[in-house]
C-alpha cells in the first residue's frame, strides 16, 4: 500500500468486538438519531451551485445520459418482434410519448421534485430512506431492514450490469462503421471494462477532471443531432400528448407490456439522483436537469423519433444513424467515452453504497483505501472492486449484446425504484406527516408508472431477468446472515458474562491486583458487561492500568455527527471511565481522534502512551444450534473474512494488544 492510501475497514462484527452501545445495531441506530439534527458537512455547502451543477453532468448523469443509445432501439424492436405487421407511424409516436413522459413523471416529478427533498443530513440513498424511517418509528423493524437490504441488493445487481450493456451498447455502433470490426465488439469491450477496473486501484482524481466537460460535450451532441433531424418530420411533436402514451398501451394489449419493458431502459440511472445527493445538493442537481439534461434528452429522442417515421429502416440503430456518415466514428467514440463515464459513476456509487451498509452493520468490516488526500469520496474497496468486475465480465461473455443484456437489466432497476416509492411514502406519512391524500395524490402517477415498469419486466425472468433476481437473493441472504449472527453472538456473548459495576466493585475489593502506570483503552460492544479484553488481563497478566477507559463505538442513522456530539464521558470509578463515541454512517471510525476530544472534558491522559485491548472472537459450531446450520456456517466465513479492528479503527499499531477468545454459537 503506498503512503498516500489512508485504510479503512467496514464497521461491525468479524474477529474484533463490533462498535456498538450495548444494544443491537438496530437500537443503537435508533437512540443515536434522537441526537440533534446537523448538517453534513457536504462540498456543496462551499462550492458556487453552477460549478457543482457542472460537475453533477459528469457524475450523476452518465447512465441517464447514456440511455439514448438503446432505449429507443430496444422499444421498437420489442415492438417490432411483438407484432406481426411492420411498426406503423403511430406506433412510433406512441412510443416516444412513453419516452417523454416517463421521462416527466418517474424523473422530472419523483426523483428531482420530491424523492430529492427527502434527504438524511444531506445524504440519499436507499439506506438514508431506511435510517429517516427508522428515526420516525424510533426502532428497525424486520420489515424495514428488509425493505433495506432487497433494496441494496437490488442496486448492487443493477451496478454490475450497468458497466456491461453501457459499454456494449456503444462499441457495437462500430459496426456500423464497418462491418469488419463486428468480430472485435467483445474484446475491445473487455479491453475497456479491464482497464477501467483496474483504473480504481489508483483512484479516478485525476481523469475525473474530464467527466463533466466530456459529458457536457455528448449532451449537446445529443440535443443538437436530436433537434437537427426533428424537422425531418415535425408530426413526431404529437409525442407531448400524453393521449397518445395512453392510447398506444390501451390499444396494443399484452404487446404494450413487452415495449414497456424497454421503455424502462430510459429512465435507468434515475436512482443516481438520490444516491450522489450528498455529493452535490438538491439545487444543483436540479438546475442540472431542468436546465440542461432533460432538454437534450427530449430533444434527442423527439429526433429519433422524427428520423424513423421518416425513414423506418433507420429504427435498427436510431441514435447514431442521427450522424451523417462522416461523423459517424468521431460520434462512437464519443458514445464509448460516455458510456466508460457512466460505469466509473456506478462503480464509485457502488463503493459509497458498501460503505454506507458495512456502517450500518449489513456487512462484514471491509477493507476501504482512500485513493485521495483531498477528497473523502474518493475511495477504493478491493474485494468489492474484484466481485463487481468479475461480475461485469461474466455478464458480457455470457449474454454477448447489449439486446441480450436489455432484458437483465430493468428488474433490478425498476425494484430498487418500488422500493424507494415505498420508503418515500413512510417518510411523507411518518416523517413530514402529510394527510393520507396529499400522499396518494403526490404517489400515485409515478408509482401507476413504476408498478407497469416492474410488471413488463418481469415478463424478461425467462430471457435473463433472474440474473439480478438471483444475485440480490443471495445479497439479502449474506446481509441477513450477518445482522442476525451478530445479534445472536451478542445475546451469546452476554451469558454467564460478569457486570462491569461488578468487576468494578471486585477491584475495589481485592489487594492481589498489580496496578501499574499508564492508560488502557478497551474497545466493546456491551457497556453493560466487563470486556473479555479486561477479563483476560486480570485473570492471565494479573495487572490493572492506573486509568482504564471502556470505550463502546455506535453508529447513527445519520451521515455526520459534529464533534460536540461525538463523544459521552460517563465516570464509574476512580480508575474506571466508560466513553461512548459516536460517528455518522459516511465518516470514519478514528477513535484515536475522538478520544483526544475527551482531553476537552477533563480526562488527562497521553494517546501516545495508551494501550489499546482489543478481543479477538473466532466462532465455533454449537451442538444445540441457535442458527440453521447452513446459516451457521455462513456466519463464520463471513467473520473469518472481516478485515482488522486495528485498521478499522485507526488504532496506533504499536499499542494494541489483542486478546483471543473462542466464542460457541
Amino acid at each position: 500500500m503506498s503512503d498516500g492510501d489512508r485504510r479503512d475497514r467496514g464497521a461491525t462484527g468479524g474477529n474484533a468486538p463490533p462498535p456498538a452501545d450495548g444494544r443491537t445495531p438496530a437500537e443503537s441506530a435508533a437512540a443515536a438519531q434522537q441526537m440533534p439534527a446537523h448538517p453534513a458537512p457536504s462540498q456543496h455547502r462551499t462550492a458556487s451551485v453552477w460549478a457543482l451543477a457542472l460537475g453533477s453532468v459528469g457524475v450523476v448523469y452518465g447512465d441517464i445520459g447514456t440511455s439514448p443509445i438503446y432505449a429507443m432501439r430496444e422499444s421498437l424492436h420489442a415492438l417490432s418482434d411483438a407484432t406481426e405487421a411492420g411498426v406503423q407511424r403511430h406506433e412510433v409516436i406512441g412510443v416516444i410519448s412513453l419516452l417523454l413522459w416517463s421521462l416527466i413523471v418517474v424523473v422530472a416529478f419523483k426523483y428531482v421534485t420530491l424523492v430529492l427533498r427527502a434527504d438524511n443530513r444531506g445524504e440519499g440513498g436507499t439506506l438514508s430512506l431506511v435510517a429517516l424511517v427508522q428515526g420516525s418509528l424510533d426502532r428497525r423493524p424486520v420489515w424495514l431492514l428488509g425493505l433495506g437490504m432487497v433494496g441494496l441488493a437490488l442496486f448492487l445487481g443493477d451496478a454490475m450490469i450497468t458497466p456491461a450493456i453501457s459499454v456494449l451498447s456503444a462499441v457495437e455502433a462500430l459496426s456500423l462503421v464497418t462491418p469488419a470490426f463486428e468480430p472485435f465488439v467483445i474484446p475491445v469491450v473487455l479491453a475497456i471494462v479491464t482497464g477501467l477496473f483496474l483504473l480504481q486501484r489508483w483512484g479516478t482524481g485525476a481523469v475525473s477532471r474530464l467527466f463533466s466537460p466530456i459529458m457536457i460535450v455528448w449532451f449537446v451532441t445529443l440535443a443538437a443531432l436530436g433537434g437537427w433531424h426533428l424537422f425531418d418530420d415535425l408530426s413526431i411533436l404529437w409525442a407531448f400528448n400524453p393521449a397518445y402514451a395512453a392510447g398506444f398501451l390501451v390499444s396494443h394489449g399484452w404487446a404494450s407490456m413487452i415495449v414497456l419493458g424497454s421503455v424502462f431502459l430510459a429512465v435507468t440511472g434515475a436512482e443516481s439522483l438520490y444516491a450522489d445527493l450528498g455529493h452535490f445538493g438538491r439545487r444543483p442537481l436540479r438546475l442540472a436537469w431542468f436546465g440542461f439534461i432533460f432538454p437534450a434528452l427530449v430533444l434527442n429522442y423527439l429526433g429519433q423519433g422524427a428520423l424513423v417515421l421518416s425513414n423506418p429502416a433507420a429504427a435498427v440503430n436510431p441514435l447514431f444513424l442521427l450522424a451523417p456518415p462522416a461523423l459517424l466514428l468521431p460520434f462512437v467514440i464519443l458514445a464509448t467515452l460516455a458510456t466508460v463515464i457512466a460505469s466509473q459513476a456506478v462503480i464509485s456509487g457502488t463503493y459509497s453504497a458498501m460503505k454506507q451498509a458495512v456502517r450500518m452493520g449489513l456487512f462484514p468490516r471491509l477493507e476501504i483505501l482512500h485513493t485521495s488526500e483531498s477528497q473523502e469520496g474518493q475511495i477504493y474497496l478491493p474485494r468489492v472492486n474484484a466481485i463487481h468486475f468479475a461480475g461485469v465480465v461474466v455478464l458480457v461473455l455470457a449474454f454477448g449484446s447489449s439486446s441480450a443484456l436489455a432484458s437483465v437489466y430493468g428488474v433490478a432497476v425498476s425494484g430498487v425504484m418500488l422500493i424507494t416509492t415505498v420508503l418515500a411514502v413512510l417518510v411523507f406519512r411518518l416523517t413530514w406527516r402529510w394527510p393520507a391524500g396529499l400522499v396518494a395524490l403526490a404517489v400515485l402517477p409515478f408509482a401507476a408508472f413504476e408498478i407497469a415498469f416492474f410488471a413488463a419486466n418481469l415478463l424478461k425472468v425467462p430471457q435473463g431477468g433472474w440474473v439480478p433476481i438471483l444475485f440480490a437473493a443471495g445479497a439479502v441472504t449474506v446481509m441477513w446472515t450477518w445482522v442476525r449472527g451478530t445479534q445472536h453472538v451478542q445475546a451469546q456473548a452476554r451469558r454467564n458474562a460478569t457486570s462491569l459495576e461488578a468487576l468494578i466493585a471486585m477491584l475495589e475489593k481485592s489487594r492481589s491486583i498489580q496496578v501499574v502506570p499508564g492508560t488502557a483503552v478497551f474497545l466493546t460492544s456491551d457497556p453493560e458487561i466487563a470486556p473479555a479484553a479486561l477479563m483476560h488481563n486480570i485473570k492471565h497478566n494479573h495487572v490493572l492500568h492506573e486509568r482504564n477507559m471502556i470505550v463502546c463505538v455506535s453508529v447513527a442513522t445519520r451521515p455526520y455527527v459534529p464533534d460536540a456530539e461525538r463523544i459521552t464521558i460517563h465516570r464509574l470509578s476512580e480508575r474506571f471511565v466508560r466513553i461512548d463515541l459516536c460517528f455518522g454512517y459516511m465518516e470514519e471510525t478514528n477513535v484515536p481522534k475522538a478520544l483526544a476530544l475527551a482531553r476537552k472534558q477533563g480526562e488527562k491522559f497521553d494517546i501516545m502512551s495508551t494501550s489499546f485491548f482489543l478481543n479477538r472472537r473466532t466462532f465455533r459450531p454449537s451442538k444445540t444450534r441457535g442458527l440453521p446450520a447452513w446459516q451457521e456456517s455462513l456466519f463464520i466465513s463471513l467473520s473469518r473474512s472481516a478485515a482488522n479492528a486495528t485498521d478499522f479503527y485507526r488504532l496506533p499499531t504499536n499499542r494494541v494488544i489483542e486478546l483471543g477468545q473462542q466464542l460457541i454459537i
